[in-house]
C-alpha cells in the first residue's frame, strides 16, 4: 500500500543561488517555529511553517530514512534538521543544491543496512531550477545505506538533490522565464525555470540568470552577464532595487553595447515582479551605466529585443474566398497586395512578423509563393516547387521562412533566408515522421510538431543552433507528455506565450479541448487548466504576445480561449485558415 506524502513538499532549492554554478544554496538554519497554518494570504496560499523533530533515539534504519524525506520539506526552507539524519562525512558532502527530485507517491522505506524507498511520478530539476524530465524507472529507486553513529542509525548516501512531492513544489515555487540572447545578440530568449514565491524572488531571478543558459543550450542562447558571479541585493526603495554583482574582480568593465544587453536581460526577468520597476546594477563595484551617465533603468528596458518580435503587428489574416484578409477579427478585408487582389490558387499563407510579407503553400501543396502584402504593383516570386505536401509556413524575426514538406518518406524541414535554394534541416523525432502541423518560436530557438504515431499523436519541441545567423543544427525533440490519454488527436497548434503552446485536440464528436503545454515540458500546474468547447473546431489563432488574445476557430467564427469570458466573434462569410504573423 502506497503512501501519500501529505507535507507536500518540493524543491526548495532556489533560496539563494549559489553565483558560479547557477545552483541553488538551501539555508542551513532559520527560525524555529511551530508547525500550523500561517495567517493571511499565506494561509490562503497553502503555505504552512514546519520545522521537522531532529532524529529520535532508537529510530530503526527505515525510520531514519522516512523522517529524513520528511525533514526536506520544512519551510521555510531549510537544509539544517535533514543534515543531522546523516553521518558526519556525508553532512559535508550532501549537495541538495545540485538539483530536485519531485514525485507524487513512494511506498515505504524498506531495509537495514540500506534501505530503498521507490517512488512514484518522479521526476527532475537541476540546480538552475530547471526541468529535466521524467526519472527513468531504474532511477526510481533510491537506495540509502545507512550506518551505526554512536549506537544511533544515520544515513551514509543520499542524492545529490532535494526529494520532495510535487505538491509542495507546485505551492512554493513559480514559473518564471530568464531572458538571455540569441547567438546573434538579437533577440532574447526565454528559458522556463522555478523559483520559489515570496519575498527572495527578485533575489532567486537574478542568481538563476547569472547561472546562465548552460552548456546543453551551446549555440541555442548565450548570456551578457559573467559567468561565475553572485549578486546581492539591498532592500527595495520603493519600486527600486540595486543589484550588485560580484564577478570577484574577472569581469572587464562592458562596452557600451554589453551595458545595453545586460540591461535588457535583467529588464526582461524582473518585471515578472510586480513590486519592481526600476533598478540599478553594479559589477564589482562599478556601477553599469549607459551612454549619458544613465544609471536607474525601468523593467521596460528592451523592448527592441522582444522575444515575440519588436513591434510585430497584431493583426490577424486569413483566407477569404482565395484572397488574402486582414484586420480585426470581426473586420477581415482584403490586403491590397497581390494575394489580396487576384486568386493565385493558395491554400496556405504565413506573414512575417512585419506584416509587409506573405509566403502562401499553392493548391497542389508542391510549391510557395512570395508576395508583399501591400502594393499593387508587385508581383508574386516563386520561392519553392517540386515539393509533395507542404504544411503551412512559418517566419522568425530573421525573416527566415521555415516549411515543412510532407514527402512519402517521412517530414522534410527546410529553411528559406531572402532568395536563397532552401536548406535542409534534419530534426530528430520530427524529420520523417507523419507531421501534421509545426509551429517556430518568433526567437527562431524552437520548433514544435504534432507527430502522428500508432498510438496517438505526440507534441515535440526541438531547439536549433546557430552560428552567428548561419542555421547550425537541431536537437534530439523531446516530447511534450499531459494527461491526454491514448489515441489522442491533435487538430492543431499554437504559441500561448513565448514559452508555452496551446494544443486543440478532439475529446469527441463536437467536443474540443485547449490545452497550454510548457515548453520545457515541466507539468503546468495551475495554468493547465484546459479549456473545453463545445462545436466542430478547425484550428487555433495563437500568439506568444501576452496581451494578445489566442482564438479557436470554427468554420463561422472565433471563440477567445486566452480568457474566461470566452468572447465569440462571427467572421465574414468565405474567411478561413485564420492565424497571427509569424
Amino acid at each position: 500500500m502506497t503512501r501519500l506524502r501529505s507535507t507536500a513538499a518540493l524543491l526548495a532549492l532556489l533560496g539563494v543561488l549559489a553565483g558560479a554554478t547557477g545552483c541553488v544554496s538551501l539555508p542551513e538554519d532559520g527560525p524555529v517555529v511551530e508547525t500550523g497554518a500561517r495567517s493571511g494570504d499565506a494561509q490562503e496560499a497553502g503555505e504552512y511553517y514546519f520545522d521537522p523533530p531532529p532524529p529520535p533515539d532508537g529510530a530503526s534504519p527505515a525510520e531514519v530514512v522516512d523522517r529524513f524525506l520528511d525533514a526536506m520539506t520544512a519551510f521555510p526552507i531549510t537544509t539544517s534538521v535533514a543534515r543531522q539524519y546523516l553521518t558526519p562525512d556525508f553532512q559535508e558532502s550532501w549537495s541538495p543544491k545540485d538539483g530536485i527530485i519531485t514525485y507524487d507517491d513512494f511506498l515505504p522505506p524498506r531495509g537495514s543496512s540500506r534501505v530503498s524507498v521507490s517512488l512514484v511520478g518522479a521526476a527532475r530539476l537541476d540546480g538552475t531550477g530547471r526541468w529535466r524530465g521524467p526519472l527513468p524507472a531504474y532511477d526510481e529507486i533510491l537506495s540509502f545505506p545507512v550506518e551505526l553513529v554512536d549506537e544511533q542509525y544515520r544515513i551514509a548516501s543520499a542524492p545529490d538533490a532535494l526529494v520532495v512531492p510535487q505538491s509542495w513544489f507546485e505551492q512554493r515555487y513559480q514559473r518564471v522565464a530568464l531572458y538571455f540572447f540569441d547567438p546573434n545578440a538579437r533577440v532574447l530568449v526565454p528559458e522556463p525555470a522555478f523559483v520559489p514565491r515570496g519575498d527572495q524572488l527578485v533575489s532567486n531571478l537574478v542568481s538563476a540568470l547569472l547561472g546562465g543558459p548552460g552548456p546543453e543550450l551551446s549555440r541555442v542562447a548565450t548570456t551578457f552577464l559573467p559567468a561565475g558571479s553572485s549578486v546581492e541585493l539591498s532592500v527595495p526603495v520603493g519600486d527600486v532595487v540595486d543589484i550588485a554583482i560580484d564577478a570577484s574582480g574577472s569581469a572587464p568593465a562592458p562596452t557600451d553595447e554589453a551595458v545595453r544587453l545586460i540591461v535588457a536581460q535583467l529588464a526582461w526577468t524582473l518585471r515578472q515582479v510586480p513590486t519592481i520597476e526600476r533598478f540599478r546594477v553594479s559589477i564589482d563595484g562599478r556601477p553599469v551605466q549607459l551612454p549619458g551617465g544613465v544609471t536607474e533603468f525601468g523593467v521596460d528596458e528592451g523592448a527592441e529585443y522582444d522575444p515575440a518580435g519588436y513591434q510585430a503587428t497584431g493583426r490577424l489574416y486569413g483566407l477569404r474566398d482565395g484572397l488574402l484578409v486582414s484586420g480585426a477579427p470581426d473586420a477581415l478585408d482584403p490586403t491590397d497586395g497581390p494575394f489580396g487582389t487576384r486568386d493565385a490558387g493558395i491554400r496556405s499563407f504565413a506573414v512575417d512578423l512585419s506584416g509587409t510579407t506573405a509566403a502562401a503553400v499553392t493548391a497542389s501543396g508542391g510549391s510557395v509563393l512570395r508576395a508583399p502584402v501591400r502594393g499593387v504593383e508587385e508581383t508574386t516570386m516563386p520561392l519553392v516547387s517540386g515539393a509533395t505536401d507542404l504544411l503551412p509556413p512559418a517566419w522568425d524575426v530573421s525573416g527566415r521562412l521555415w516549411l515543412v514538406d510532407r514527402t512519402p518518406q517521412g517530414a522534410r524541414v527546410s529553411t528559406v533566408t531572402g532568395d536563397e535554394d532552401p536548406v535542409a534541416l534534419r530534426v530528430p523525432g520530427i524529420s520523417g515522421s507523419d507531421v501534421r502541423s509545426f509551429i517556430v518560436s518568433r526567437d527562431g530557438s524552437r520548433v514544435v510538431a504534432v507527430v502522428r504515431t500508432s498510438s496517438g499523436d505526440q507534441v515535440r519541441v526541438s531547439r536549433v543552433r546557430y552560428d552567428q545567423n548561419r542555421l547550425l543544427s537541431a536537437s534530439a525533440s523531446q516530447r511534450l507528455r499531459w494527461d491526454g490519454g491514448e489515441d489522442v488527436r491533435v487538430r492543431d497548434l499554437g504559441w500561448r506565450s513565448p514559452t508555452s503552446v496551446a494544443v486543440l485536440h478532439r475529446l469527441a464528436d463536437e467536443l474540443f479541448e485547449v490545452r497550454t503545454l510548457s515548453v520545457d515540458g515541466a507539468p503546468a500546474g495551475a495554468e493547465s487548466a484546459a479549456t473545453t468547447l463545445r462545436g466542430r473546431y478547425v484550428g487555433l489563432a495563437g500568439t506568444p504576445v501576452a496581451s494578445g488574445t489566442v482564438w479557436a476557430v470554427t468554420r463561422t467564427g472565433l471563440v477567445d480561449v486566452s480568457s474566461q469570458n470566452r468572447d465569440v466573434v462571427a467572421l465574414p462569410a468565405g474567411v478561413a485558415a485564420v492565424r497571427y504573423v509569424g
